[in-house]
C-alpha cells in the first residue's frame, strides 16, 4: 500500500492541500459513515495511523459545517437585500397625507396651483428600516469592532488598597502575616 502525502509545501511554510488528498479525506469521510473504525480507514487508504485518519475526517466535516454557514449567511444576506429593495422603493415614493380617507392638499379648494400635502412620516420609518437592516447585516458580517473600553487614572485610596492586597497575597504565600495598621 503506498502512501500519498496530505499535502505539497508552499513557501512560508504553509501547506495546500492536493486534490488527490482532498479525495482521500472525502473517501474516509464516507467509509466512517457507513460504519467503517478508524483504524480500518487508515489501513484501507494509507493513512500512518487511526489518528490520521480520525483528523482526514474531521476536517471534511468541518469544512461541510463551514459551507453550510456560509450558504446560510448568503441567504440571510439575500434576504437583507430583498427588504432593503422594497424599504428604497418606499424611501423614493410620494407619500401624501390622508385624512379621512382623503388626500389633504394645501390651498383652497378653487385654486388652480394647491397641491397634495407630502407626508415625511414613511420616509422617515423607511430610513429607520433601513438603518435596521443595516445593523443586522453589520452583525450578520461581524463587521462592528469589539467595544473597548479604558479605565482611568485610580484614585490614591485604590492603589493603596491595591498594594495592601499585593502585600497579602505575598505575605499568605510565605505563610507569614502582614501587620494591621
Amino acid at each position: 500500500m503506498s502512501r500519498k502525502p496530505p499535502a505539497k509545501p508552499r513557501a512560508a511554510g504553509k501547506f495546500v492541500r492536493t486534490v488527490e488528498a482532498a479525495e482521500r479525506d472525502a473517501e474516509a469521510a464516507r467509509l466512517r459513515s457507513r460504519g467503517r473504525t478508524y483504524s480500518q480507514i487508515a489501513e484501507e487508504l494509507g493513512y500512518c495511523d487511526k489518528g490520521a485518519a480520525h483528523h482526514a475526517v474531521k476536517k471534511i466535516l468541518d469544512g461541510i459545517v463551514v459551507e453550510a454557514r456560509d450558504l446560510l449567511i448568503k441567504m440571510e444576506l439575500d434576504k437583507l437585500d430583498m427588504m432593503t429593495r422594497a424599504v428604497i422603493d418606499v424611501l423614493e415614493g410620494q407619500h401624501y397625507v390622508v385624512s379621512d380617507g382623503r388626500i389633504v392638499y394645501i390651498g383652497d379648494k378653487d385654486d388652480p396651483d394647491r397641491k397634495e400635502l407630502l407626508d415625511d412620516g414613511p420616509v422617515l420609518q423607511a430610513v429607520d428600516r433601513l438603518l435596521k437592516i443595516a445593523d443586522r447585516r453589520a452583525k450578520l458580517l461581524g463587521l462592528d469592532a469589539p467595544k473597548r473600553v479604558e479605565v482611568g487614572d485610580t484614585t490614591p485610596d485604590l492603589d493603596a488598597a491595591v498594594r495592601d492586597l499585593a502585600a497579602e497575597l505575598a505575605a499568605a504565600g510565605r505563610g507569614t502575616q502582614v501587620p494591621q495598621e
